[in-house]
């Protein structure tokens, strides 16, 4: 098998598009060499498309109220142990402030999906950051929407969306989420989202629970069909308070495996080393770099709320995970030949 999936992954390096069964089989031949090898021709695709640069994205974590109860998720409706908050417009205002003084030129807004934040005021924070900031970027993660409020917010000025599809399988979809919540909704949206314009970023949890080799092949499949501007993808890390609460966290090496894959599947993808990458191993974004991602996105959010937005236990939120950790950060990616750029860090087209 791990002959067989050496061919397999040299095709891909070669710009072949894989099927289900090909990328099955990739992750089934797993070695320490073949993941040294596809981070490699990773590697040196980050740096034909987008150089030794890096993008930093100022994340604002503004409400962790939410109407869905999916499985894994800390601040699922029916968790009782949440203290609940929501930023006010003002304290929005005051992270964009702060994180344009520190060089970032892209804010991420992200919130469960709050309906005390309707159209109107999502419209009003998206218009004001915008005429405060007009060389910046404002993208969104705040879950499914109609096609209407998705219209509004980009007649707004907000440019991009992040929503992850967590799993492309529609039976391990329903392991994950309650019955009200179904996977076809979810494509319906980022289709949505796509169609009107904004940059738009989908992704999945590895090593969630129920999963198997196979679905990650489906989610590659599927990333390559709808061709994202972003993928969002990042290791299973259970919470206390949720029905996963006992099962163990995704094999890392596992998940930057999968960075790899997705960067030679997507040569020009903007493709994040996230926080639970960080959470799983304190060198987990530099290992992300190398492996293909070329995104980092410290935190914004004010410090007496940056732990009542738990999606997962002992979320890192310190050092170079915040945003005041920037000048740690880029000394860091600065030990591997990177640098930190001001910038909006818009997709390739």
């Amino acid at each position: 098998m791990a002959d067989d999936a050496s061919d397999i992954l040299e095709a891909l390096i070669g710009g072949d598009s894989l099927s289900v069964p090909e990328y099955e089989a990739l992750l089934v031949g797993r070695t320490e060499a073949l993941q040294a090898r596809a981070a490699e021709a990773a590697n040196e695709l980050r740096l034909r498309y987008f150089g030794n640069r890096i993008y930093i994205r100022g994340l604002i974590e503004f409400t962790n109220y939410c109407r869905n109860d999916c499985m894994y998720c800390g601040i699922r409706r029916s968790n009782p142990n949440v203290e609940r908050y929501r930023l006010t417009p003002e304290q929005i205002y005051e992270c964009c402030e702060f994180g344009y003084g520190l060089g970032f030129r892209t804010f991420v807004l992200q919130g469960g999906e709050d309906g005390w934040f309707n159209d109107d005021r999502l419209v009003e924070i998206v218009r004001e950051i915008k005429s405060r900031y007009p060389d910046c970027a404002v993208t969104l993660s705040v879950g499914e929407r109609s096609r209407e409020s998705y219209s509004r917010l980009r007649s707004a000025g907000a440019d991009r969306y992040l929503l992850r599809h967590e799993t492309a399988n529609d039976w391990h979809y329903s392991q994950l989420h309650p019955s009200g919540q179904r996977l076809a909704t979810r494509l319906r949206c980022l289709k949505d989202l796509k169609e009107l314009g904004f940059q738009t970023g989908c992704g999945f949890m590895v090593g969630s629970p129920y999963q198997t080799l196979g679905h990650l092949a489906e989610d590659l499949t599927l990333i390559r069909s709808f061709c994202p501007a972003m993928v969002g993808l990042g290791p299973f890390i259970p919470h206390c308070d949720t029905p996963f609460r006992d099962l163990p966290c995704a094999d890392i090496e596992l998940t930057l495996f999968l960075l790899s894959l997705v960067r030679l599947t997507l040569p020009k993808v903007l493709l994040p080393a996230t926080t639970a990458l960080a959470t799983v191993d304190p060198k987990g974004r530099i290992r992300g770099i190398l492996s293909g991602a070329n995104v980092v996105m410290p935190n914004l959010s004010p410090f007496d709320i940056r732990k009542k937005y738990l999606l997962y236990n002992n979320k890192a939120g310190t050092g170079t995970e915040s945003a005041e950790g920037i000048r740690q950060l880029s000394e860091e990616l600065g030990s591997i030949g990177c640098e930190i750029v001001v910038d909006r860090g818009d997709a390739l087209r």
